[in-house]
């Protein structure tokens, strides 16, 4: 796992101001690559690339980036893992065994001869792993961005001053001479929707993300940056036909071929020359990827989970006993409130652009627990997406179908009474229900989930608009946004393809295709990726292998989601190693007590962020709203955490950043 950056500038002659300015960008990047630091520049084509490497595979000085093809045509800086590296080698090998005389084992000396040996586009093709690289070409003045499949590891570029930059973050754009490049203010309105800045978009204006399954080109020699070109080289819709070309009906098989995929994926994953580990919730992802990572392995592995002292938030007790059931090395980092609350004032600098997914404290906490132990970490990210977890993906056709028959303006007056209610009322009401229960299940964060209800309900006229507003935190950001207006948005607008074009017939299916394309790279990935990086830490994801994709996407609705619980497949592989009992209990996830720290804690801390003359002076958000908004959440009236969250976390973002 490494940092790469880098520009073309036309207008830079002295060849160690290219030098100075290149090692500015790339020493930003440092807590992504702490084991070397390496540049290279070319004073003709006035093209500079900057890397830091976190070592991986091949730890000697073979594996020093940039790197140069044999005959010198091809430089390259890459970031992430090619996990059939090897299998690549032999292919090489067979076409003429002579000419590879390997300095090392390293990934990168394997993707640079195949690229001189194929060309780009093959070789992305080619590639199962993670990865952005920056390759340019001298032969035809070419430079080519490319990023993996689903978005694993970050690619930013853009126009800066008459030059073409780029880098893995913000950051080290923003160490180019003469960044001044404005907020976008389209890009802040889709944030506070969905709590992170939607791709393409950066935070900034001509600073753009290069989206996952993409490659862009721009030649040097016009010195006209504007005429890039991007190309995709993967499309998950191609993926998504095939398998509903070639959809599983026997589930014996579906569970077997399921298997060996992941079987496979974690076999390629394991392979490093540091330390490796994997993150354990004790849910079913994070089990699942450790039990059959201890299958194949040799000793017990390492695993890690944090412990907070709040109990309803508190998932290690289960992530211990499937720990000792596996038999594995098992670390609990025990957390407190206020050590979690410390991290807050870091993450502008982790997240370089605002991020409001507040799952971010844990996970930086749990990535900076494994880092004390192992290099790289496995991890269950994207079976929810993929196999049916979120429990949307069941309730929304849910209470679609409880309230479809309503008239239009029926379902309007239905959710503004819900959300007229109190959250204190709503609190008294969860008291009395659950005192009346005689032994059944309590309910909980009755008034929290009410409000989102009346939310999610309003101006609905069919399940996609119900899905697009669970989805969205701040329903019209033009309300809150100044000098912006909130363009006709819809959920077909996250993917620029209906499904049902695609023939996903029914709404989960669809639901989740919209989140891998978006959610999954923009928010889950992103979060683990910067989360972990802070701390120097590579993570892996089994899930996210090609042959276990081309599965899930065989699987059929039935074997996704059944009896209202998602991930029905992943569990009959599951049960096959822990016992049903240490798994069966409702999904958590990372999540922190956000509405009860904004009135307690953190509230002084809230307060300076969203002090009105603030607010006033900064010219983002309309005072009155913000201040609106959080009156009503620290008098109880209604749970705004999550809304007030998304506009601190901006707030703290534009402090540190400006």
């Amino acid at each position: 796992m490494c940092g790469l950056t880098g520009f073309i500038n036309f207008d830079i002659s002295s060849s160690n101001e290219l030098e100075r300015i290149i090692s500015s960008m790339t020493s930003s990047l440092i807590h992504r690559g702490p084991d070397d630091f390496g540049v290279w520049l070319d004073t003709e084509s006035k093209i500079a690339l900057g890397h830091r490497r976190l070592s991986v595979l091949d730890l000697s000085k073979a594996g020093h980036q940039p790197m140069q093809s044999i005959d010198s045509r091809y430089t390259i800086a890459f970031n992430g893992e090619i996990y059939n590296h090897l299998e690549l080698r032999k292919e090489l090998e067979k076409s003429n065994r002579e000419t590879y005389n390997w300095v090392g084992t390293s990934d990168t000396e394997t993707l640079l001869a195949a690229i001189a040996e194929w060309g780009i586009e093959a070789t992305l093709k080619s590639l199962v792993g993670m990865f952005a690289m920056a390759v340019w070409d001298n032969k035809d003045e070419t430079l080519t961005l490319a990023r993996d499949r689903f978005g694993e590891k970050p690619l930013y570029y853009g126009l800066v001053n008459n030059s073409f930059v780029f880098g893995s973050e913000l950051k080290a754009i923003k160490n180019f001479p003469g960044f001044t490049n404005p907020i976008s203010r389209k890009a802040l309105s889709d944030y506070l929707r969905f709590l992170y800045v939607p791709s393409p978009k950066s935070i900034y204006e001509d600073i753009y993300k290069l989206e996952p399954g993409s490659f862009l080109e721009v030649k040097a020699s016009q010195n006209d940056f504007k005429n890039y070109k991007i190309s995709k080289y993967w499309s998950f819709d191609d993926q998504i036909r095939a398998g509903n070309q070639d959809q599983f009906y026997d589930e014996s098989e579906a569970i077997g071929s399921l298997e060996l995929a992941l079987n496979k994926s974690i076999r390629s994953q394991l392979l490093s020359d540091v330390p490796l580990g994997a993150f354990l919730s004790g849910g079913i992802d994070s089990s699942l990827i450790v039990a059959l990572m201890q299958n194949q392995a040799s000793s017990a592995i390492k695993t890690f989970t944090v412990a907070f002292e709040e109990s309803q938030f508190d998932e290690s007790p289960f992530a211990s006993e499937v720990a000792n059931h596996l038999g594995t090395d098992h670390y609990e980092m025990h957390v407190s409130s206020l050590d979690a609350r410390n991290i807050i004032t870091e993450l502008p600098e982790i997240y370089d652009e605002p991020f409001a997914d507040s799952s971010q404290i844990p996970t930086f906490l749990i990535a900076a627990h494994a880092r004390k132990e192992v290099t790289v970490s496995l991890s269950g990210d994207a079976g929810d997406e993929l196999f049916g977890g979120y429990n949307r993906y069941f309730w929304a056709p849910r209470i679609w179908n409880k309230v479809s028959w309503m008239p239009y303006y029926l379902r309007n007056i239905f959710a503004a009474n819900l959300g007229n209610v109190s959250e204190n009322n709503w609190e008294r009401t969860q008291t009395f229900i659950n005192s009346v229960q005689k032994g059944l299940k309590g309910i909980d964060r009755l008034g929290e989930k009410a409000h989102k209800l009346s939310e999610t309900l309003v101006n609905v006229r069919s399940i996609e608009d119900l899905y697009f507003n669970l989805l969205s935190v701040h329903h019209d950001p033009a309300k809150v946004v100044i000098d912006t207006t909130d363009y006709d948005y819809s959920i077909n607008d996250l993917s620029g393809v209906s499904p049902k074009d695609l023939g996903i017939k029914d709404s989960p299916s669809r639901m989740m295709y919209w989140d891998v394309l978006n959610y999954l790279p923009d928010d889950i990935l992103c979060k683990v990726d910067r989360a972990a990086m802070a701390n120097s830490l590579e993570t892996r994801i089994p899930f996210l292998d090609p042959g276990v994709v081309d599965v899930s996407l065989r699987l059929p609705l039935n074997m996704k989601i059944r009896d209202n619980e998602g991930k029905w497949a992943l569990r009959q592989i599951l049960y096959k190693h822990v016992p049903k009992e240490l798994i069966e209990r409702p999904k958590t996830g990372f999540s922190i007590p956000l509405g009860l720290w904004l009135r307690g804690p953190l509230r002084d801390w809230a307060e300076s962020l969203l002090d009105e003359q603030r607010l006033r002076d900064e010219g983002y958000f309309y005072p009155d709203i913000v201040r609106k908004l959080w009156l009503e959440h620290i008098n109880g009236k209604k749970d705004w955490g999550t809304k007030l969250w998304s506009i601190l976390m901006f707030q703290s973002w534009y402090e540190a950043n400006n």
